[in-house]
């Protein structure tokens, strides 16, 4: 223990240039991410690893001040994730899929929801608290998904699900929040004798972000189409398309847009609308590019995991994670039935979407931002939920990508490494 505060307090009176802090961790990310394959683990558990280690939670490099300086990869990272899912989701494969697919989604997202509600209010009998839960449920993270993916060279028809599913339930999560947060508002203020605001404020801005990130991923989209077919070069085409996913990133975060359907949205309109050969080259160029970003974005993602905040989680937390576990994969399951899937996809893409992470904490810092001025109620419930999704997402970061990887083992999408 007095080595780590030592550590701690020579990394604070000699705090490290940002170009030799990135340097270093990419390459100690790098090498720790290859160890993992003697013990079976995908590399992001070994990135993460190291980021807990550097985190606050042990040696504390990467302090709060020093995540916010590097904040933007983890921007640039969802960018790249979201629009390298948006190139899987060609309209033929979609059609394939069927209705399947479109079930799946709905099945996973409102299980989820129904089954933490459900499963906290059956514990606490407060149901503004319930629905709050619920409503951060179906939120996944897309990254460690597609990190998997990408890792093992998965290829076959779970790996398209889950390409579809993770791209596009967390709009459909977005959604589900906008309602269930406008109803517990409106609990809450009638509990307090306030004024209650109408149903459509209240849901609004939730379908308004949707509606616009679309909107924008369509415009954005179509400049790309027309960019490129002047180009023909494979390095001019990354550069072209590593400048407009920054762009397409930068303009969501100025405009409150998700950046992650909005990136999402440029890439499936891209390979629907371009050539195949374009396509291709684009893809091949992401695809390298990408395990760079993945190491510095888990590395970051590690030291965001407060270890220390684990012991909090009580009742509240295990109802969550069991709740949310069973919601997402029955859900997938019974969706993927009822749309005729095929059986390794009814069977295994379950395992593949309970990564969840930075979409989550997302929601629970608005809950902390808007439930705080509720009263003593609301402060109960912004206190809880955040305390207890930063602490769900530590075994949900962890446990996720590894289901990931034996789903897509028994399907026979990647082999037994």
């Amino acid at each position: 223990m007095n080595t780590i505060t030592t550590l701690q307090s020579f990394v604070h009176a000699h705090p490290l240039p940002l170009l030799l802090s990135v340097g270093m961790l990419t390459i100690l990310g790098f090498f720790f991410g290859k160890t993992m394959r003697f013990i079976r683990l995908p590399s992001i558990i070994g990135f993460m690893i190291i980021g807990v280690i550097l985190g606050p939670s042990l040696v504390n490099v990467l302090d709060e001040t020093a995540q916010g300086h590097l904040s933007f990869i983890t921007e640039i990272c969802l960018g790249f994730v979201a629009f390298s899912i948006g190139l899987e989701l060609h309209v033929k494969t979609i059609k394939q899929q069927g209705t399947g697919i479109i079930l799946i989604i709905l099945f996973e997202s409102f299980l989820a929801f129904a089954a933490v509600a459900a499963g906290l209010y059956f514990l606490t009998g407060n149901l503004p608290l319930a629905l709050i839960f619920g409503a951060i449920a179906p939120a996944s993270a897309p990254a460690g998904t597609v990190a998997i993916i990408q890792e093992y060279k998965a290829k076959g028809k779970l790996t398209n699900a889950l390409y579809a599913v993770v791209g596009f339930d967390d709009g459909l999560g977005i959604i589900i929040f906008g309602f269930a947060s406008a109803i517990a508002k409106s609990l809450l203020a009638r509990e307090n004798g306030g004024a209650v605001e109408g149903i459509w404020q209240l849901i609004s801005p939730p379908l308004v972000e949707i509606g616009l990130s679309f909107a924008a991923g369509i415009c954005i989209a179509f400049l790309f189409n027309l960019l490129s077919r002047r180009i023909r070069g494979n390095r001019d085409l990354f550069i072209l398309t590593f400048g407009l996913i920054l762009i397409t990133s930068g303009l969501s975060i100025v405009f409150h847009l998700s950046l992650i359907l909005t990136n999402m949205v440029v890439g499936l309109v891209f390979v629907n609308t371009m050539p195949r050969s374009i396509v291709k080259k684009i893809g091949d160029k992401v695809t390298d590019f990408m395990p760079l970003l993945f190491i510095l974005f888990f590395i970051l993602a590690g030291a965001n995991l407060h270890i220390a905040s684990l012991p909090a989680l009580g009742m509240i937390g295990i109802v969550y994670i069991a709740a949310r576990s069973f919601g997402l994969i029955i859900g997938s399951k019974l969706g993927a039935v009822l749309g005729r899937s095929e059986p390794n996809i009814r069977k295994y893409l379950g395992l593949g979407i309970l990564s969840q992470a930075g979409v989550a904490i997302g929601l629970s810092l608005i809950v902390k931002q808007e439930f705080s001025m509720l009263g003593e109620a609301g402060n109960t419930i912004a206190a809880a939920v955040i305390t207890t999704v930063t602490g769900t997402c530590i075994f949900f970061e962890i446990i996720g990508p590894i289901l990931t990887k034996v789903g897509l083992e028994k399907a026979g999408e990647i082999s037994r490494t």
